[in-house]
Formats: structure tokens, sequence, C-alpha cells
């Protein structure tokens, strides 16, 4: 099965390395700033390496405070005296990721992936089954072109929108509306070339035509400015493994609190009870029913299932905090830096960039015929690590990266 992450260098090797710019010394003198300071780049919060790393779209490596947090909640499951007494609380966790992407705490939840969240979405709106329109594009998340396939398939109308110069383009979205038009499914930031939508004109765009906007944030929450409430996006999901810096498994859903008397309740799960009394125990008060019981009113009520990852979640709460220490702009601004000359140097080395130059988002395309196999092993013998595809690959770049990387990867890349 397809996945995001099944785009990471697994090619052979050539040597390369005699050829490549040699690593930067860490100064002697000045101790490293403590993690989440704000200063960038920050290499002293990750294991230091010996891999020149570009591909945290894919997914990103965790830093070393996740993983004492990690191990502290393993020690507590193994039942360590030693082991802090309290986990950490699935509100606040909640509570940090909403105030990451401004929205209010009750209108996020758990989900277990960016997928899951966006199939919840279609189900709580009643899709395929009370038919109509769904606006999507091809620059949305490939994952995703099955799912609306088979929307089509089960009798919804589907229109795909085409990218022009790499760019979805708003009027091109404008044209494909109709009457019935319900839904309109993207992905904020593209993770096939970084292209960023205008967030806001697409959901005025839509709600001017009565409909609702979906939006897959893997590649926008925790890299971007993501403000959710000033979007007027209606719904949106992300998993945690990406630029959240936490791991596979656990993500969040988000829904904007006004709709949910609009929502067909499809999912039932005791995490989603916010009271419950019943009448088989013994001592139990009698009652007419099995159990009284109530969803809780939040996106927790109408969304959540079972148990979900909490090793993830002690990780979550250590990296969403680091996030808000060190702030996305901050984050957005440093990866700015390196994809500028990256979109300046690459086409000078005859590459075809597919990221538009203006996108600020921390990710670079390129056209490249037979990538993975031209480029696989080359990348592979340097130990520089990035995204390839069949006929592209794909540099990402993250908080600990620095110009030093840049240079690597030129100099691997060589000529095209």
């Amino acid at each position: 099965m397809l996945t995001r992450r099944h785009l990471l260098l697994t090619a052979g090797a050539l040597p390369l390395a005699a050829a490549l710019p040699p690593r930067a010394a860490a100064p002697a003198a000045a101790a490293p700033p403590p993690e989440g300071a704000g200063v960038l780049p920050d290499k002293a919060a990750f294991l230091q390496t010996d891999i020149t790393y570009l591909d945290s779209g894919s997914f990103h490596p965790i830093s070393r405070g996740a993983r004492a947090a990690i191990e502290a909640y393993l020690a507590r499951r193994t039942l360590d005296p030693a082991a802090p007494d309290k986990g950490v609380e699935d509100e606040k966790v909640l509570a940090k990721f909403a105030r990451l992407v401004n929205a209010d705490p009750d209108e996020v939840a758990f989900v277990q992936s960016t997928t899951t969240g966006e199939q919840m979405v279609l189900r709580a709106l009643g899709i395929p089954e009370s038919g109509g329109h769904i606006v999507t594009d091809t620059l949305h998340f490939f994952g995703s072109f099955p799912l609306y396939e088979e929307m089509a398939r089960r009798g919804m109308a589907v229109s795909w929108v085409h990218p022009r110069d790499n760019r979805i383009m708003l009027e091109d979205l404008k044209k494909v509306f109709r009457k019935d038009t319900r839904l309109v499914a993207l992905s904020t930031v593209s993770t096939f070339n970084g292209f960023q939508h205008d967030l806001k004109a697409v959901c005025d765009l839509a709600h001017a035509h009565a409909a609702l906007v979906y939006a897959d944030s893997i590649h926008a929450a925790g890299c971007v400015p993501l403000d959710l409430h000033a979007s007027g996006v209606d719904f949106a999901a992300c998993a945690s493994y990406k630029w959240l810096m936490g791991d596979f498994g656990l993500g969040f859903i988000y829904a904007r609190k006004d709709l949910r008397p609009r929502l067909k309740r499809t999912n039932y799960g005791y995490y989603g009870v916010g009271e419950f009394k019943p009448h088989v125990y013994p001592l139990d008060p009698p009652g007419n029913s099995i159990a009284d019981y109530a969803f809780a009113r939040s996106a927790t009520g109408d969304f959540a299932l079972g148990t979900h990852g909490e090793s993830v979640m002690a990780q979550l709460d250590h990296s969403l905090d680091y996030l808000l220490r060190v702030g996305v702009a901050n984050i957005q601004t440093h990866a700015q830096r390196l994809t500028e000359r990256l979109k300046k140097e690459l086409p000078q080395l005859g590459y075809t960039l597919l990221t538009p130059p203006e996108t600020a988002t921390p990710l670079v395309t390129c056209l490249f015929p037979d990538a993975r196999k031209t480029l696989g092993p080359r990348l592979k013998d340097a130990r520089v690590r990035l995204t390839l595809a069949a006929n592209r690959f794909r540099v990402s770049v993250s908080v600990f990266n620095d110009m030093h990387d840049i240079d690597r990867l030129l100099a691997v890349l060589g000529h095209a």
C-alpha cells in the first residue's frame, strides 16, 4: 500500500564522499543554547549524526527531549519505581495543538492519521449517500486520489482542478463550482511540490457557494503559520510524524464548533462519552436502560473512538511545547533562508523546479526522470537523505538544517 513514507530513499550506493564539502565542526568555545530557545538552526535538540537529513517532510527526526518523554512513559508502563507518578493528560495536549493552530480546544480531537480524519469528515457530512458535488485538485495528497475516485463511483460528482504553472489557481476552482457543490477538499500545503493555497480565499469562495472546506494540514501545522479560525476553514486534519515532530499513529482533527448540529453521528466510541451511568452492575441505581449516557459536546465527542497511542501523546506533549517556544513564524523564516537558495541554485544546475518560487513552505521539488534510479545510489553513498520518487525529488528542511547541509546536497547532485 502506498503511503506518505514510501518515498524515502532505499536505493544502493556509489562512492562520492571524497567530493563532498567537509562537515562544519561545532564551535568549541560556546555551549549550545537550551533546546527550544528560538535560536535556529537548533542542532543541539537532535541527535548528532553523519547523515545530512533533508527529508523531514517524510517523517521528522525525534528530538532528544521527545525521546526522553517517551522513555519516561515507558518507565511508567514497566512499573519502574523511579518513574514519574503522573502521565500526560489528553486535554493538555489537545489544548497545546489548538493554541498552535488557533482553534478552541473543544474543536480538536485525536485521530489515528490524516486520512482517518478526512474520511471521518466525509461520513459526518453523509457523503456519498446524500449525493452532490465535490471539488478537489491534483495537488491534494495523492493518497486521497482513490478516496475521491471512489466517491465518484458511488454517485458523487467530483471535479478535479489541475495546476497551472505548478499552482492551483483560485479562478480555476471558481469555474467548477455548481449549485450542488457541498465540499472542497484540498491540502493546505501540497505534499507534491509545497504549493500553499490561500486558505482564507478558498474558504470565502466556498462559503459564498454554500459549500464547506476540508484542509489536509499535515504539511502546514508546525512549519508555516496556520490560523484555522482566521482562515474560516470548516474541517482540517493532520498526523503528527512530520512537522509536529511526533510519530506515526496519532494526529488531530479539527471541526468548526458551529457546524456540529449539521454533522451526522457515525462514531460511537467510548472516548467520546461525556456522561455515563450504568444500570447493570451491583449497587448501580435502577434505570430503564442498560446505561444512561451522553456524548461530549466537542470534537472529541463527535469523532473520538477508543484508545490512542499514549507514547506518541507523551512525545507530542514535549514537541508541541518546543514548537510553541521556538515559534512557527521563526521556523518558517529559517526554512525560507535555505529553500530560497535551493530555488535559486538548482535551476542554475539544470534542474526543473516544480515548486513555485514564491512558495514560503519548507519543501522544494524538482522534476528529474528516473530520479530514484539515477540519484538514489549517490545520495545513499554520500549519506544525504531526501524524498525520491520515480521522476522527481523533494527536499524538505527543518529546524536543525543549515547552509552546510545545502552545500552537501548541491555537491552531491552536481549538474543535472
